[in-house]
């Protein structure tokens, strides 16, 4: 409430904590900080990689800091299978913005989670929210189709997509385009400004037929980080989405949010469990097949005390 940053740092610090005592602090920070949410708008950002998702959030984040906003971005960095560590590099990618007391940039590992975004994004989200952040940018780790629950947990979805790259539809899949809610056709500049239109025209060709005519009818619109080509268009279409925002898909967050919690418990108390290394042994030496040890864990985790 005091609007300070630091503060607001170790709270994501807090909620992204394994620690047990952290968690506990945790979930009663969230239960405060509830009634202090629901004004943001809540914006993920997706595309492949190399489309320049931190370099269209630097500029952009700080064409709206010059609307009169302000601005969290936060950052999720793939994590490595082998040695589970992360580079965390966004933030020095968007110097400008990270540097800006309008802003507010926190890189954080994606871990085992999928779906391009961290563990703790939706708690994240919600502590910048109650901070008073005007617009929260999520960038996830790349577009695929996992990426799709991403769209799940903001208000809004953005794809970044480049042009001449070959065949523009082929690098994305089918679901990815469906839950967009705009697309813009990054670094349409020099060389790309003639082929980015022809990958805006494949775009709207594909969202037309993908979409119903009835929701939402996704713009594509061609952008630039260089020449701040299409910015103000860019900046226009979210305000008219947002005009039109249905509420209710906020109490469907809420409803997901529940389940995710749910799974994360149910997963806890089995990992917590003997029943996995009591089985492991057999179906690995072929004495039990995976189904049937499989309901016998699932029995013996989840029978009544």
């Amino acid at each position: 409430k005091s609007q300070d940053r630091g503060v607001l740092a170790k709270a994501i610090t807090l909620v992204e904590s394994k620690n047990s005592k952290h968690q506990e602090l945790a979930k009663s920070l969230i239960k405060e900080i509830l009634p202090l949410t629901g004004r943001a708008k809540r914006i993920g950002i997706s595309g492949t990689p190399g489309v320049g998702k931190s370099t269209f959030l630097e500029n952009f984040g700080m064409y709206l800091i010059n609307q009169g906003a302000k601005i969290a971005v936060l950052a999720v960095d793939p994590t490595s299978q082998i040695t589970g560590g992360s580079i965390l590099g966004d933030k020095t990618r968007m110097t400008d913005l990270s540097g800006h007391s309008q802003a507010f940039v926190r890189p954080s590992p994606n871990g085992s989670s999928l779906g391009g975004i961290a563990a703790k994004t939706r708690e994240a989200m919600l502590i910048c929210d109650a901070f008073g952040f005007d617009y929260i940018f999520i960038e996830t780790v790349g577009v695929g189709q996992s990426e799709i629950s991403v769209s799940h947990i903001v208000d809004m979805f953005i794809l970044l997509m480049q042009p001449g790259s070959g065949d523009e539809l082929q690098g994305i899949k089918r679901g990815i385009l469906e839950v967009s809610d705009l697309v813009i056709v990054h670094k349409a500049d020099g060389d790309s400004l003639q082929s980015s239109e022809l990958a805006k025209h494949d775009y709207k060709k594909s969202l037309d037929v993908l979409k119903d005519k009835s929701q939402w009818k996704p713009p594509v619109i061609r952008s630039s980080s260089i020449t701040k080509l299409g910015y103000d268009e860019i900046f226009k279409s979210i305000n008219n989405y947002f005009s039109q925002f249905d509420k209710d898909i906020r109490k469907s967050q809420l409803k997901l949010w529940m389940t995710d919690l749910l799974k994360e418990k149910f997963s806890d108390k089995l990992w917590q469990s003997a029943a996995l290394d009591k089985f492991t042994p057999d179906v690995m030496n072929g004495k039990v097949d995976v189904m049937t040890a499989v309901e016998k864990i699932f029995t013996e985790v989840f029978s009544d005390d």
